[in-house]
């Protein structure tokens, strides 16, 4: 098996040239929230590259799983826990206008002050999030 730093810059690799090659092709940022949030908000005629951006995110993490299962690992959380974090993740995401991806992998890219900021809000309370609740498991 590969090197876990060789598997992390592969992963970080095929993000960033995803990412650049939606901004190329479509016009698009890929931001995650934005393109699951669209599916409901935009019109009919914009959900195909959306729906197809989202599939792909899917297959690759089943294929993933079904090629290097030892890379995933099992869930550290029930599914029930696992749903209330997406929601609330998926909902911080909104009210923040932006996820980590669209913030952290495009914006800071393309030298977005906005990102930043927004990058160093998630560390921080990523950071926070994980002692608190580190102490009170």
């Amino acid at each position: 098996m590969a090197s876990k730093w060789l598997l992390g810059l592969l992963g970080g690799a095929l993000i960033g040239s995803g990412s650049a090659l939606l901004l190329v092709t479509h016009g698009r940022i890929a931001g995650i929230s934005g393109i699951a949030g669209g599916l409901v908000e935009r019109a009919a005629s914009d959900r195909a590259w959306r729906l197809a951006f989202l599939a792909g995110l899917a297959a690759a993490g089943i294929v993933a799983a079904a090629v290097m299962p030892g890379a995933i690992g099992a869930p550290v959380r029930s599914l029930g826990a696992m749903a209330v974090a997406g929601l609330l993740v998926g909902f911080g995401a909104r009210l923040g206008d932006g996820c980590t991806s669209g913030h952290g992998v495009c914006g800071l890219s393309r030298g977005s002050v906005r990102s930043l900021v927004a990058v160093g809000t998630f560390m921080a309370t990523g950071a926070i999030t994980a002692i608190v609740v580190g102490r009170l498991s």
